[in-house]
């Protein structure tokens, strides 16, 4: 039982540092090759792991190997696009300028109905309201709509956009996160005085903190409603 234990221990770390270092996408996102490695680098792994008898280089080999010849895969379609078309395929267009390529679904085998739910998800429930519908080499269907319905923007309607930030977080269940004060260039000082104009004694006072966007304290005080 500790050996099968042990095992399983070295396969799965194997595989997490594996696919780790394939990538961070999600299962929807991945290209054919990326999607049969996974597969079969679960599949290899399993084996091992139940029959003892089964040398364990026998499944680590293999993995390795898979992960190698996808990095080298990879490399390769980032350097030539024509092997990036032989290895990942090329986007089809399947909607242009309001009418639905039919020979281009045929091709590639997708089902109107599967175009209009794709379509329906992007908030687009007419075809006419859509400029080029695409479908990526992942599978993803990317949507340009007509020029009259594309979403208003402040560019458009000349004014001028207010700087905006990533919201970070100050404070955790009353613990003051330093590191994030020290990123955007802020002392635990800078916090005490903020904390003394708001009227909270103590960050121990408080269930969470964080700088929005718009660089703005704002604090929700333990048991309490929020509160800015």
């Amino acid at each position: 039982m500790l050996i099968v234990f042990i095992r399983t221990l070295i396969l799965y770390s194997l595989i997490v540092i594996v696919l780790r270092l394939l990538g961070k996408r999600q299962i929807g996102q991945l290209q054919p090759s990326e999607l049969v490695v996974a597969l079969v680098i679960a599949d290899l792994a399993a084996v091992p792991m139940s029959e003892v008898g089964i040398p364990l280089i026998n499944g680590i080999v293999p993995i390795i190997t898979l992960f190698i010849m996808e990095e080298l895969l990879s490399y390769i379609s980032m350097k030539s696009e024509k092997a990036r078309g032989l290895i990942c395929g090329k986007p089809s267009i399947l909607v242009e300028r309001g009418t639905i390529i039919e020979s281009e679904l045929r091709r590639i085998r997708y089902n109107i109905n599967d175009l209009l739910e794709q379509l329906r998800l992007k908030n687009f429930s007419s075809i006419e309201d859509v400029n080029y519908a695409i479908l990526e080499t992942s599978g993803q269907l990317s949507v340009v709509p007509k020029e009259d319905k594309a979403p208003v923007t402040l560019k458009d309607m000349n004014l001028k956009a207010k700087a905006q930030y990533l919201p970070v977080t100050i404070i955790i269940d009353g613990r003051i996160i330093s590191d994030n004060l020290y990123k955007i260039g802020l002392s635990n000082n800078w916090l005490a005085a903020e904390l003394k104009k708001n009227k909270i004694k103590s960050s121990k006072d408080v269930f969470l903190a964080y700088l929005n966007p718009e660089r703005k304290f704002v604090y929700q005080l333990r048991e309490n409603p929020s509160k800015k």
